[in-house]
């Protein structure tokens, strides 16, 4: 008589883990951002920021403005100390809390896809409110001023401005236009994770990687740029924010602004396409961005053994 076989146990999923956040991936998040403000990411920012404050100027006058502003250097109003500063703290915000997020929401329950997306939202809101409030308002005023020098005065220096905005107006006025930066910030990573991490999917469907095999570093910067492309989508919310922080005088425009009433004048001035202006380099930067947040912090950092990223979207 022959015994009977015992069944297989049902292989059990891999044990979630909440992994400890490290120093160097704070600074890896901030290093990251550094680069990619300083090659890139700032010059598409002022043509962005330039298009979307002016809405009647195409690309090409864009560009003749910014270069007639201050040739090559132009390209760059606003690095210092803003987007120095806004880059070096908000990689490393967005690191620690959209980790920790997304662990609780993979803990929750949640897929790869709707943890990324939690995540990255998570992560963009705290950006936001934490450092990325008075630091885009200041990039913006240093971009849009342009009275005091239409005049043939000089126009105030950068802390000189900060302390005028500061005096007048408090923290209020440092910080306008931040629910608006807090809008896209969350819509800006929510989607560039969920949209990459679809794309990966993709990759992986098409060269039969459907099993957890490694992407290669050029499969991982097409599907990161994929996501931060598509990402673009809200423009609008950008073009807002910009109205809100320029220093452009219009007697048209609201006294108090808010997201509503900004986005109320804007459309009356200039219509849907005053909505998507800026959208081309916005592509631009949306694409470099994710390139090095997504796909270089893939090559930088290892996955936890249980494959759980580090970043929402990060999937080796």
């Amino acid at each position: 008589m022959s015994a009977a076989v015992a069944p297989a146990p049902a292989a059990q999923p891999p044990k979630l883990e909440k992994k400890p956040i490290k120093f160097s991936n704070l600074l890896l998040g901030a290093g990251l951002n550094m680069f990619e403000v300083t090659t890139l990411g700032q010059p598409l920012e002022v043509i962005k920021t330039t298009m979307a404050a002016h809405r009647g100027d195409g690309f090409t006058t864009a560009l003749g403005r910014i270069w007639n502003r201050g040739g090559i250097l132009g390209f760059y109003q606003g690095l210092i100390p803003w987007a120095w500063i806004e880059a070096s703290t908000k990689g490393a915000v967005l690191l620690f809390v959209a980790s920790e997020a997304e662990y609780y929401a993979r803990r929750a329950g949640a897929n790869d896809f709707g943890s990324g997306i939690i995540g990255g939202v998570t992560g963009g809101v705290a950006q936001a409110y934490a450092t990325m409030g008075f630091c885009t308002c200041m990039k913006t005023v240093e971009i849009t001023k342009h009275k005091v020098a239409a005049s043939g005065q000089k126009p105030p220096g950068t802390w000189a401005t900060f302390m005028d905005i500061y005096r007048r107006e408090g923290i209020r006025g440092i910080n306008k236009g931040v629910n608006a930066v807090a809008i896209r910030q969350m819509t800006n990573w929510g989607s560039r994770f969920g949209l990459s991490r679809l794309a990966e999917q993709g990759i992986r469907k098409v060269t039969g990687k459907e099993h957890g095999e490694k992407l290669s570093a050029f499969e991982k910067i097409i599907a990161s740029a994929l996501g931060g492309g598509l990402s673009a989508w809200n423009q609008p919310i950008e073009v807002i924010r910009v109205e809100m922080q320029s220093k452009k005088e219009d007697p048209n425009r609201p006294k108090k602004m808010t997201v509503g009433n900004t986005f109320k004048y804007i459309y009356q001035t200039n219509g849907v396409k005053g909505l998507y202006r800026g959208v081309t380099p916005r592509i631009g930067l949306g694409v470099w961005q994710t390139v090095c947040m997504v796909a270089m912090g893939d090559m930088c950092v290892s996955l936890p053994s249980n494959g759980a990223p580090l970043l929402p979207g990060r999937r080796c």
